[in-house]
């Protein structure tokens, strides 16, 4: 009866054993091999360009990309806090307002008229900085020999004048005797000019087609100072500072 029970109870210990001996770590289902793990969704973050009118400040007097137009005015009493003289050729002699710049532009415009000279171009610097006061007087003494038609197209009433900002120049050569008229912008120091001005910071601010935009005529002798960067975009894309700020 004892070797009986013995084997009774034998069975069982080797089946659990069998049991056992499969589950093994290493026995894995055929199709659970080939299931990869699952990739979380990538979204690549691109930078927004910054819109021209939140890069550029366009409305602080002291600002050198402040627009200044028909339409958008300095403070009466604004005088820039930089105001030095350019180490440039003038077509006048002696000391006088008009003679002055804003440091920056004062030195960019030196390193312009370099480069004509290099290029055996012939510029004069003739008219810079203009007091509210004097702008005051120039644009009466227009009106009064033009009338208000012809004054509008080249004189800007005070405080709309971009020579009050001290960065602007009117510009000419002897081949004009020095004038401040069209014809200037077919002298090869004319066209000099609108080739490089960019390279030095400055725009043509009233270029030929685009008088409805910027509300005045043609001036190929007034340059403007705004810095290399939005000089070259300027003129890269052949826009005036209205329509590149999207200004009405």
């Amino acid at each position: 009866m004892k070797k009986m029970f013995f084997k009774s109870i034998s069975i069982p210990l080797i089946a659990g054993t069998v049991l056992l001996a499969g589950c093994t770590q290493t026995d894995v289902p055929a199709d659970a091999k080939n299931i990869e793990p699952k990739q979380e969704k990538v979204t690549q973050v691109k930078p927004k360009p910054v819109p021209p009118q939140e890069k550029w400040d366009i409305d602080s007097p002291d600002s050198l990309t402040v627009v200044v137009n028909k339409k958008r005015e300095l403070p009466a009493d604004y005088v820039p806090p930089d105001l030095v003289e350019p180490d440039v050729t003038f077509s006048f002699e002696g000391t006088a307002e008009k003679k002055l710049m804003r440091k920056e532009a004062a030195e960019a415009l030196a390193e312009l008229f370099k480069a004509a000279e290099k290029d055996g171009v012939d510029l004069v610097a003739v008219s810079g900085y203009r007091s509210y006061e004097r702008q005051q007087a120039t644009y009466q003494s227009a009106l009064q020999r033009k009338g208000m038609a012809n004054t509008s197209k080249y004189n800007a009433r005070p405080g709309h004048s971009e020579h009050q900002t001290g960065l602007a120049m009117d510009v000419s050569s002897s081949i004009v005797n020095y004038q401040l008229i069209e014809s200037f912008g077919e002298t090869k120091a004319g066209r000099w000019l609108a080739d490089h001005a960019a390279e030095h910071g400055f725009i043509i601010r009233y270029p030929k087609g685009k008088e409805d935009v910027t509300g005045y005529a043609y001036e190929p002798w007034h340059i403007r100072y705004v810095g290399k960067e939005l000089a070259k975009e300027l003129n890269e894309k052949g826009l005036v500072m209205e329509e590149y700020f999207s200004l009405k």
